[in-house]
């Protein structure tokens, strides 16, 4: 049996990747932005916020919460969200590795 594409490639690579595709969708960056702003978990705001149909909302909160973006947890008969930062952290630090070893570079070459 042959690998898959994302066997050729790191954990960290492909860790970061997921994260990035989950975040790939205007309305999922809609969603977290609403979540950091508000600043506590949310329990059914969340539609009215991206003004999209519940059932497409849900699906979309799924991709956050399965890529680990957002945490849900049960209370009464509502799922309140929260944004999970240890996620978010990864994304800022992997960026921000890049944008330093970019600075490295351009200190040491002119580039176009």
């Amino acid at each position: 049996m042959g690998i898959t594409k994302t066997d050729i490639f790191t954990d960290k690579q492909n860790d970061i990747a997921s994260l990035l595709k989950a975040i790939a969708h205007p309305a999922r960056v809609a969603i977290l932005e609403y979540l950091i702003k508000a600043d506590t978990c949310i329990c059914g705001d969340i539609v009215n916020e991206v003004q999209l149909a519940q059932p497409t909302v849900s699906q979309h909160l799924k991709e956050l919460k399965n890529a680990g973006l957002i945490k849900g947890s049960i209370e009464g008969n509502a799922i309140c969200y929260c944004i999970e930062e240890k996620a978010l952290l990864k994304i800022q630090n992997y960026f921000g590795n890049l944008t330093i070893k970019i600075a490295k570079k351009n200190a040491k070459q002119k580039c176009c």
